[in-house]
């Protein structure tokens, strides 16, 4: 006769009854239940990616590249970048990383051929070559030619029709770091840091934007050098560029469009226009203002 010991394990129980005090065996999970997952949010350009991406959809960022340094001490693991005049940082992956307007790094310029160079990554060398680009590919200033491969060392400048970058490999600085000084002794200033004046900024609706010399994007989203929080406007609308021959505006494939007086612009077209020139976002006039030489 089997024991009635209350304290014993036993596999479930009559329908009714329930002991605290006993161990169940509860069922194994389903593989139809309902799993929740959330998706990735990109550290750098703050977009939410769907879950099991292994890189950002918007700026490229490899999630599963940089591991942090674990307790016995192992160093990260780092890859070289890319920077562009603003400061932006484009990781290159090992193996192959096109770069475009359609590229695994993305150049949203009218000078930029869709599939315009690759970089790769190999065996610890770093090879650019040209994919046959409208515009061309330089390093150093020198054109490359289709096909051609050229090994690459930190600090190099590449140009992709005219859009430069600095290649900085790991290790080295991008110009972000902060630098320390040792002894603990706090660093006398050979004389007080300065304020440098905006070149140009872009007026309208009241608000009046900083803008710096050479690329500045503009859109919705909080990722732009100009946020405009209006839903006319699309996360990334445009680029606004400050050069040294003149004022020049790209509409980035915006939904709604860029309207420039009363034309409204072809998109990825890099346009000239003049300070006197109105810049129309929906119902929204903007006009850019550039400083006088030395104020």
């Amino acid at each position: 006769m089997l024991s009635s010991d209350p304290n014993r394990t036993q596999l479930g129980g009559p329908p009714g009854s329930f002991d605290p005090n006993k161990t169940m065996l509860g069922a194994a999970p389903t593989l139809n239940a309902t799993v929740t997952i959330k998706p990735t949010q990109c550290p750098v350009c703050k977009t939410f990616n769907p879950a099991g991406v292994m890189f950002c959809v918007d700026c490229g960022l490899i999630f599963d590249r940089a591991l942090p340094d674990d307790a016995f001490g192992a160093p990260a693991i780092q890859l070289p970048v890319l920077v562009d005049s603003n400061g932006k940082e484009y990781h290159l992956r090992p193996g192959s990383t096109s770069i475009g307007r359609e590229g695994d790094i993305l150049l949203a310029d009218s000078r930029v051929s869709r599939r315009h160079a690759q970089i790769l990554n190999e065996n610890g060398s770093l090879l650019l070559e040209d994919l046959g680009s409208t515009n061309g590919t330089k390093l150093n200033g020198n054109r490359i030619q289709q096909g051609e491969r050229k090994t690459l060392s930190g600090g190099d400048t590449l140009s992709f029709g005219g859009l430069e970058m600095k290649l900085s490999l790991p290790g080295e600085g991008t110009g972000k770091q902060t630098q320390a000084f040792g002894g603990n002794k706090t660093a006398a200033m050979a004389a007080a840091p300065q304020v440098e004046a905006a070149p140009a900024k872009l007026v309208g609706e009241g608000k009046e934007f900083a803008m710096k010399a050479g690329m500045n994007s503009f859109g919705r989203k909080d990722g732009n050098d100009i946020v405009i929080a209006d839903p006319y406007v699309s996360g990334k609308h445009g680029i606004i560029e400050i050069a040294d021959d003149g004022l020049f505006i790209t509409d980035i494939g915006s939904t709604n469009g860029t309207m420039l007086n009363d034309a409204k612009l072809v998109p990825n077209m890099r346009t000239r226009f003049t300070p006197e020139d109105v810049i129309r976002l929906g119902s929204m006039e903007f006009r850019v203002v550039v400083s006088a030489p030395g104020k």
